[in-house]
């Protein structure tokens, strides 16, 4: 069901000359382009706002305690102390700002 809704919408004129731009790059009229943007920007508001509902801090929590308990992660060599230092760590940085 499509709903028409008329809006004027008031731009700063830098942003309403991006938009002419787009849409002549486009092939497309104004109205046109400011339609698929909105229409995309829908989509992935409703896209996000399902994803957060999919996952809760309780179902990530159970995910992590999973991970943590994986016998792939157990064969996994554990990382040396000089691996995790924080010195190892940032020398490649250090050593390439010299």
């Amino acid at each position: 069901m499509k709903v028409k809704l008329s809006l004027m919408i008031e731009l700063k004129p830098e942003i309403e000359a991006r938009l002419l731009a787009q849409a002549i790059a486009q092939r497309v009229s104004v109205e046109n382009l400011l339609e698929m943007l909105i229409e995309n920007y829908c989509v992935v508001l409703l896209n996000q706002q399902q994803s957060d509902r999919l996952v809760d801090p309780h179902d990530r929590l159970a995910v992590l305690k999973a991970l943590g308990k994986s016998p792939s992660l157990a064969q996994a060599p554990s990382l040396s102390e000089d691996a995790i230092a924080r010195e190892s760590i940032y020398r490649e940085r250090e050593d390439a700002q010299l």
